[in-house]
């Protein structure tokens, strides 16, 4: 099966927020079953130039594949292997730009490859993928932040917010040493949604808000950043929402 086989439906959108400038940014290829959403970071001007960067190299990486795209459909294995390389490659594009002004940029990246009836994802930093199916939302990636860390080890719960260490990362594209990206295989459900979010919208809703942005009829990315900012979201704003459609 090709990459646009599923005929993925997808919104998306990218908004300033209570920002001066917004340094996310995102992608959708649906030709190449590739979509992205990226957070920069690093002053100046180097959060849009970081958060760019990775997106355009992905979407060269993607073209490049052709329509066979990552290949999931006859090797799991390869086609994670691929993607991995993606990620890897798009960080040392952010690195090798990454001199004077720029010297401290750095991006988040939450990726979604769909092939077939399945998708890997693929996420370095604290943007999130999320997915609604019937009516229950579930968060498919684990944030590389210090916070989850400290979770994992129970040493902290992620519903304790304002703590002083609540944003540092620990991963991200262009930050050094080598990204190492966390990748895992979906099955696609006709009726899911998927939600590919910065930290404008998880600093600002909680699951059960993120769920009921989702169930919007009419465009669910808009319903996702307008609720994120009534909530008080104080970063940028980016939502990319990804719907498997019922088959007729």
């Amino acid at each position: 099966m090709g990459a646009d086989d599923m005929r993925i439906e997808h919104h998306g959108r990218s908004d300033t927020g209570r920002r001066d400038n917004n340094e996310d940014a995102f992608v959708a290829l649906p030709e190449h079953g590739l979509y992205a959403v990226a957070d920069g970071m690093g002053g100046y001007e180097g959060g849009e130039v970081a958060s760019k960067l990775a997106l355009a190299s992905l979407q060269t990486y993607f073209e490049l594949l052709g329509q066979g795209g990552l290949g999931l459909d006859e090797s799991e294995d390869v086609a994670l292997e691929r993607m991995g390389l993606a990620v890897r490659i798009a960080d040392r594009e952010v690195t090798r730009r990454a001199v004077g002004t720029l010297s401290k940029m750095g991006t988040t990246l939450a990726c979604v490859a769909v092939q077939g009836s399945r998708a890997i994802l693929a996420h370095v930093g604290d943007s999130r993928v999320y997915r609604l199916r019937d009516g229950e939302v579930e968060r498919l990636t684990r944030d590389h932040s210090l916070v989850a860390e400290m979770e994992a080890a129970g040493l902290t719960s992620a519903s304790q917010r304002g703590m002083p260490f609540s944003n540092i990362i620990t991963q991200a594209l262009g930050q050094g040493p080598d990204a190492k990206p966390d990748l895992r295989v979906e099955e696609l459900m006709p009726g899911d949604r998927l939600l590919l979010c910065t930290d404008g919208v998880t600093d600002a809703l909680d699951d059960e808000a993120i769920g009921w942005a989702l169930t919007s009829n009419a465009d669910p990315a808009d319903a996702v950043v307008d609720a994120s900012y009534m909530a008080g979201s104080a970063d940028n704003i980016t939502a990319l929402v990804l719907t498997v459609p019922y088959r007729s």
